[in-house]
């Protein structure tokens, strides 16, 4: 979590977390979230025993563990060797190891397309 200083949190392994997170920073996932992670200027950090179950919205996405949703990485995405998603991934950049898997699309976003905000679920605009 080298990019951001100051407030992190921590879903410890072991712990559970049910319900949406949304949070400024950074935030590291050694446990298990059933819920969405949101944040506009922030890194979200899924070590190789966490897991989401839910939707993750971040400028910097780094997957080690397993994420099952949608994921958008409006800057940054890295993909780590023990990497598994079952879900869309759409990211500005795209870093991805040899062993890493993505049951889904991958969907990049173009530099002019970015918005300066996460745009909002399809499911609360409708």
């Amino acid at each position: 979590m080298q990019r951001f200083t100051g407030k992190t949190s921590l879903i410890a392994a072991g712990a559970v977390f049910r319900g949406n997170l949304e949070f400024q920073g950074a935030v590291q996932i050694d446990g298990k979230v059933l819920g969405d992670l949101l944040t506009e200027q922030g890194l979200v950090r899924v070590s190789a025993e966490g897991q989401v179950e839910g939707e993750v919205r971040a400028p910097h996405v780094v997957i080690d563990g397993e994420i099952v949703g949608d994921v958008y990485a409006s800057q940054h995405v890295e993909l780590g060797a023990k990497a598994r998603v079952r879900g869309n991934l759409y990211y500005g950049l795209m870093e991805m190891a040899m062993g890493a898997q993505v049951e889904g699309g991958l969907r990049p976003i173009k530099e002019q397309d970015r918005p300066l905000e996460l745009p909002e679920r399809v499911d609360d605009a409708q």
